[in-house]
């Protein structure tokens, strides 16, 4: 297991930093000490955040930016190193989602998808590497347990994160064992997570998304990424049911499917589409780490 610099040592960049898991991580890293450089769509939102952290004692800094475009990413890296001077971890979390199933969905939906869900991390990591492998520092990289497994109805997304544990895989073996860098290429992999997901989605079904119960909060994804950058890892999977379909997706295939197809009825709430657009182009202003429509 690699060892890293403290948090309170660190400068971390999360992106997708305005919500959810990256919101949560944000502030959990501002309690700890850690000095943050946070990116997302939402500029007033990231202003707000800035300020929060302000209070809780730490510094952070706000670039607006979508990680599909690769200029705004280096944006990014600008920004951290002119004010901060370097990197120790980044943090790719910026992630959309789709609900319907795969013969539905438009193309330039799903491309759009990709731009941020692959290419975001792709442009992330490849940005950010020079400067961690200056600090021996970590990158790491929000997968899913749809990184193995697959649900319906967000067959895009599961695809995404195949692609990006294929990535991050391979990128870890040429930057770990073929460069023998003292740079840690972490995945994590989350279950379910209570997070306003469900509400960003775009979505064509004729009802509003969910995700499937069990969901687990968002503080044991963010404690999982913050150990992840301090210690490295490899494949960091949280929450029981992460470790059981991603488990079931390899050692027990026919079933996984067959699990996985129970999953249409349970994503679905019974009323009607609040906000069927979602984030996929747009960015989101509510600022909240947990989803509001949660029972």
């Amino acid at each position: 297991m690699s060892e890293h610099k403290s948090l309170e040592e660190q400068v971390i960049v999360i992106t997708g930093a305005s919500s959810g898991i990256g919101l949560c991580t944000a502030l959990l890293a501002a309690e700890r000490g850690a000095k943050l450089v946070l990116a997302a769509r939402s500029g007033d939102i990231l202003d707000d955040i800035v300020e929060e952290v302000s209070l809780i004692g730490s510094e952070a800094i706000a670039v607006v930016a979508d990680v599909g475009d690769r200029s705004q990413v280096d944006a990014i890296v600008d920004a951290a190193i002119d004010h901060f001077g370097r990197i120790d971890t980044w943090v790719n979390d910026a992630g959309v989602a789709i609900y319907g199933r795969l013969d539905v969905v438009d193309e330039e939906d799903s491309r759009r998808l990709f731009d941020t869900n692959f290419w975001g991390v792709v442009n992330g990591s490849l940005a950010a590497l020079p400067h961690i492998r200056l600090n021996n520092g970590v990158l790491i990289n929000i997968g899913s347990e749809v990184s193995d497994a697959v649900v319906p109805l967000q067959g895009m997304y599961s695809a995404s994160k195949h692609a990006v544990k294929g990535f991050t895989d391979a990128l870890r073996v040429e930057v770990e064992e073929v460069d023998k860098d003292k740079v840690s290429v972490v995945l994590i992999q989350p279950t379910a997570v209570n997070t306003p997901y469900p509400e960003h989605a775009k979505n064509y079904m004729d009802n509003e998304p969910k995700l499937p119960d069990p969901m687990i909060d968002p503080h044991q994804v963010a404690e999982a990424i913050l150990q992840a950058a301090e210690e490295g890892g490899r494949d960091i999977r949280v929450g029981g049911m992460a470790v059981l379909n991603t488990m079931l997706s390899k050692v027990l295939p026919s079933l996984a499917d067959k699990m996985a197809a129970k999953q249409v009825d349970r994503q679905q709430r019974d009323e009607v589409p609040i906000d069927p657009r979602g984030t996929l182009y747009d960015p989101s202003h509510t600022g909240r780490v947990y989803g509001s429509n949660v029972h």
